[in-house]
């Protein structure tokens, strides 16, 4: 089981310097992946949670495959919306090809209306548009020389197509903790990647849906990229109100072990605690402290497995 990092690119600690040190630390520290999230339009909703600076995500990412040399390079998630398939498609394919094959495509469908609003795409149809997105996208990475795509929401003729460095294309990771999600994951064949869902509700509730869904589709069942939080406590937290990768060294390690028997390949750590820790975007040595201490007593990042 590989793990990776959700780096900062948000908040009054956030710089271009503080985004090349999370990617040189978490590489240096033997971590597989650093990823990054996604907003476009800071608008009232948005900043509370996410506020300015807010940096790219995807220029995020073509800045640090200069700073990296090996770490894979993903998103958690892209707004697919947000964005036209064509820009998108060259943008990672650009990316991978910079970074030499490391791009990891993290998508969802968003769910923030004023931001919609800002950008003028029309928030409630935002799964059918997300769909053709996906088929657009893969069809311009894998399709012949020139792409035709007509759907109903998004059109285009006679597109050069778009290669990247990753044979037929970068792995796509579907994000959303719902029925759609999980469907969307199992239509275009690539990963689900749930956030800070517990190993217990996986087990119980998501997995046996994972694989109800690829059975309907005659589809193989996604694989598992989970996203759960890290944050590492002095004590024990009770576990009723405990949120998936919080808590003593030994809490986070249970859940670490707990995904990687659910068959779990891809972990992600998110350091980021919500709006009441605004102040954590400054404290990124304390990030790479927590890190380094699950990466000694946690995780055999070497061998990619649990200790």
């Amino acid at each position: 089981m590989k793990v990776g990092v959700n780096l900062l690119n948000f908040g009054p600690g956030v710089s271009a310097e503080s985004i090349g040190r999370w990617g040189q630390a978490v590489e240096a520290l033997g971590y597989h992946g650093i990823f990054i999230s996604d907003h476009v339009a800071i608008t009232p909703s948005v900043a509370p949670r996410y506020p300015e600076p807010y940096f790219d995500a995807l220029t995020s990412l073509a800045f640090l495959a200069g700073q990296t040399r090996h770490i894979d390079l993903g998103t958690t998630i892209i707004v697919l919306p947000y964005r036209h398939p064509i820009l998108l498609a060259r943008q990672v394919a650009n990316i991978d090809q910079l970074s030499g094959g490391r791009f990891i495509l993290g998508v969802g469908i968003g769910n923030t209306a004023d931001e919609f609003a800002a950008l003028g795409v029309p928030h409630h149809r935002r799964g059918a548009w997300s769909d053709e997105m996906l088929d657009a996208i893969v069809a311009l990475w894998s399709g012949p020389d020139e792409v035709t795509y007509q759907g109903k929401h998004i059109a285009f003729e006679r597109v050069s197509a778009i290669r990247t460095h990753q044979q037929l294309h970068p792995p796509i990771w579907v994000g959303g903790n719902s029925e759609s999600g999980v469907r969307r994951a199992v239509r275009v064949r690539g990963g689900w990647h749930p956030i800070n869902q517990s190993v217990a509700a996986l087990r119980d509730q998501w997995l046996p849906m994972l694989t109800e869904e690829a059975a309907k589709a005659g589809a193989p069942v996604p694989p598992l990229y989970p996203r759960i939080r890290m944050r590492i406590t002095p004590e024990p937290l009770p576990e009723a109100d405990r949120v998936p990768g919080t808590g003593s060294v030994e809490q986070i390690h249970e859940d670490l072990r707990g995904l990687e028997a659910l068959g779990a390949q891809y972990v992600v750590l998110d350091w980021y605690n919500g709006p009441a820790d605004l102040e954590g975007t400054r404290d990124h040595e304390r990030a790479f402290a927590m890190l380094a201490v699950l990466a000694e007593q946690a995780i055999d990042l070497a061998h990619r497995t649990v200790r």
